[in-house]
């Protein structure tokens, strides 16, 4: 095992401590003209400290914020690392999200600069770019000869070509001895249950402790390799795969995208992979349907051949696909958390996992159950509060003790068990955390959608139930001449379907991808309190209406026929 001989208070300290010990080995293999390349861990911390050289001569200082937005790539690790040695604090933004959605976390964030991948996302924010402040500066990895507004984008490289060493030395020092375990590291904005994003404040030693207590319960061999393609700016892949790699000096490559994983497997034979239940369920559907689930050795063949360990989170994993992945040999761990908590709570070890369950305790972590079920944490790995948000802090943190909004038990032999979630908040198989509340308040603000049910909790996708709005769609049916006299009919007729496709598809325009409903079902009766699918204060009654649904709901994600030659 590659471990530090002492654990690093700081994630700077992390990455200093190891730069130093392991220079001249390989830290990384980075995709460079189509191929993996090994980059060293000297040739990494160079890089850091010449990108946070840059960050302090934009004038960032101790404290301030810096946001990041990209998807996961080489340079993506070393601005990471750059912005916590220059002292500040990473705001990592989904590159997935919409523009709009960008602009309120560097606004709410009050960030001074912005790291972006390039054009991709400087197009999204064209839009957006009157609201930033005057003084905000904007740095691309990837050349952007255009504007983004009245802003310039300055190109990385070009930036640090221009450092001292010497003056980059003396930034990686003072981020090594100033920066404090109780420092603010990160902010990751998260969905609530209103839809309202809030700010996770992690600190420092947030990030240590949940890191070194997930490498106490994982031995990492000298010869391991990780293969990490689950998004950077969330705090699973942050914590489990990037700081864990840091801390124990493996080699680490970063898929070309979730998409390519796979493939990425074959190229550079990974023993340890994180991932959500998505993607273990889709690579256990892929084998079933090619009839390879009976072959010995397929699902290790598809994930390199070398694949030690496997670690499923952000979601629940089904029992099925658990066992499944058991039988043929692949060990897959299913841990517990939240961005609150850094993330991890709970994990199932290479010797010690039970199905159905999601591990004991990290060492450090304390959980207690309260009487209506919930699932409290308390420890080193519970954040500082919500950035601005003393009233939210309040809610969810008492007395040292965080709620989680999920209900679960701990059985006789130590494992905790998730039954339930208090909090109305959709976990996607991809492990995407949504807020319907949100989505449905944006749908029904739509003239023809009375009202609106968005479901796809542990789904591939959202759906969704409508209850038309009678009046505005029969007086659009009339002015669109569509050939239906009736609300009844028009909800089987084709193009009244289209018509609210498209109306969906503008009300959700500027969420993200996975926010978007995919399928819908209009509903001939609305929800209401007669019939039990609402409360008295008129909040709809989700599992109600689910199960009252249920068969309109399962057509929903059923798979499309498969076509077959006529004869």
């Amino acid at each position: 095992m590659r471990l530090s001989e002492n654990q690093a208070a700081t994630v700077v300290q992390m990455w200093v401590s190891r730069v130093r010990a392991d220079a001249d080995k390989t830290g990384m293999l980075v995709k460079r003209d189509g191929q993996y390349q090994p980059v060293t861990w000297g040739e990494i911390g160079r890089e850091i400290r010449r990108a946070a050289a840059v960050l302090v001569s934009l004038g960032v200082e101790p404290g301030d914020r810096v946001s990041l937005l990209s998807k996961n790539r080489y340079e993506w690790v070393i601005a990471d690392a750059a912005i916590q040695m220059a002292r500040a604090v990473n705001v990592p933004i989904h590159a997935s999200l919409s523009g709009p959605q960008v602009s309120y976390q560097i606004i709410d964030s009050g960030s001074k600069v912005v790291i972006l991948s390039g054009p991709d996302q400087t197009e999204k924010l064209e839009d957006e770019a009157a609201k930033f402040d005057d003084s905000l500066k904007f740095v691309s990895f990837d050349p952007c000869p255009a504007p983004l507004g009245q802003f310039k984008v300055s190109l990385l490289s070009d930036l640090t070509a221009k450092v001292d060493d010497k003056v980059a030395e003396k930034v990686e020092q003072e981020g090594n001895d100033l920066v404090k375990p109780d420092d603010l590291a990160t902010i990751i904005y998260t969905s609530g249950t209103t839809g309202e994003p809030k700010g996770a404040m992690l600190t420092q030693s947030n990030l240590t402790s949940n890191t070194f207590a997930m490498m106490s319960t994982f031995e990492q061999l000298e010869d391991d390799v990780r293969l990490s393609w689950l998004p950077l700016s969330h705090i699973f892949a942050r914590t489990c795969d990037l700081y864990t790699w840091v801390a124990s000096g493996i080699v680490m490559a970063l898929a070309d995208s979730p998409e390519a994983s796979i493939g990425n497997c074959q190229e550079v034979h990974p023993t340890l992979i994180n991932g959500v239940p998505y993607f273990f369920d889709k690579l256990q559907r892929f084998l079933i349907s090619q009839n390879m689930h009976t072959i010995p050795g397929a699902l290790q063949g598809m994930l390199g051949g070398r694949a030690r360990m496997c670690g499923s989170g952000g979601a629940p994993l089904a029992d099925h696909t658990h066992l499944f992945y058991k039988e043929q040999g692949v060990f897959i761990s299913q841990g517990y958390g939240l961005t609150e908590t850094s993330p991890t709570i709970s994990t199932g070890r290479l010797s010690d996992t039970k199905v159905g369950t999601v591990g004991r305790l990290l060492p450090g972590v304390q959980v207690k159950i309260t009487e209506e079920g919930e699932i409290c944490t308390k420890g080193p790995h519970v954040m500082r509060g919500y950035w601005k948000r003393p009233d939210a802090t309040a809610e969810v943190i008492q007395d040292g003790w965080f709620h989680t909004g999920d209900i679960g038990e701990i059985d006789s032999e130590g494992y905790l068990k998730i039954t339930g979630r208090k909090k109305e908040l959709i976990v996607t198989n991809a492990g995407k955390n949504i807020a319907p509340i949100n989505l449905e308040a944006l749908l029904c603000h739509d003239p023809l959608i009375a009202q609106a049910l968005v479901i796809g909790d542990r789904r591939n996708y959202l759906t969704a139930l409508i209850v038309p709005n009678p009046e505005p769609l029969m007086a659009a049916i009339k002015e669109l001449e569509i050939p239906v006299k009736s609300v009844a009919e028009a909800l089987e007729d084709h193009q009244v379907r289209e018509l609210y496709a498209a109306h969906i598809a503008q009300r959700l325009a500027d969420v993200s991808h996975y926010e978007q409903v995919q399928k819908f079902k209009l509903l001939a009766q609305p929800f209401t309190v007669d019939n039990q699918q609402m409360t008295l204060k008129l909040s709809l009654r989700r599992k109600v209406i689910e199960a009252a649904y249920a068969n309109e709901i399962e057509a929903m994600y059923a798979p499309a026929p498969v076509a077959t030659a006529a004869k």
